[in-house]
């Protein structure tokens, strides 16, 4: 009797590849937010997360870098200690700074459409600066947006308050991160196969 095997494919190795990607940069992530700074006009302080928003929209495309950051408020959600200060739990997704949270994985998706114009990833290298750094600044409008937005609702603020609070304190910052995602982009480190 013998017996022929053949190599079947569960998975595309595609999918196997970008779900590593995906865990990746939601590790990423919780990494950033324990680089954590008070901000003294605000009640969410500064963290790196942001930067990690940028990278897996830029790096994984809208699809798996929204994905990704998804993965990361679940694991948060779960008990993971991935946010801001190693803080974990549902509490967080409804806390003052939830807004800003719910606001990642949509700003990963913009970012992501942005960059690549639509869905089909692209080598990010080939992408212009403009181009790169407007999908950031359209990124860092969704986290603001939605972060000034939770300020109003959970901690009662007014809109100038809240976007003094929610967004013009945290512009240098963001700044930087947009500079730093720039240079991550055109370095060699990343280089795609």
């Amino acid at each position: 009797m013998s017996t022929d095997t053949e190599d079947v494919d569960l998975v595309e190795p595609a999918v196997v590849e970008n779900l590593g990607r995906v865990a990746l940069f939601a590790a990423l992530m919780g990494a950033f937010a324990y680089v954590s700074f008070p901000n003294p006009i605000s009640p969410a302080p500064v963290t790196l997360q942001v930067l990690g928003v940028f990278l897996a929209g830029i790096f994984l495309g809208p699809i798996w870098g929204g994905a990704s950051i998804g993965l990361y408020l679940v694991a948060g959600a779960l008990g993971a200690p991935v946010f801001s200060g190693g803080s974990a739990g549902l509490a967080q997704l409804v806390g003052q700074t939830a807004g800003y949270l719910w606001g990642y994985p949509v700003a990963a998706v913009v970012v992501g459409l942005l960059v690549h114009g639509g869905l089909s990833v692209r080598d990010p290298r080939e992408v212009g600066v403009v181009r790169l750094v407007g999908s950031m600044v359209a990124g860092t409008a969704v986290v603001y947006a939605l972060g000034i937005a939770g300020l109003m609702l959970v901690l009662g603020l007014g809109p100038v308050a809240a976007f003094t609070a929610g967004a013009a304190a945290f512009i240098p910052a963001e700044a930087f991160k947009i500079a730093a995602a720039v240079g991550i982009v055109r370095s060699d480190a990343f280089v795609p196969e």
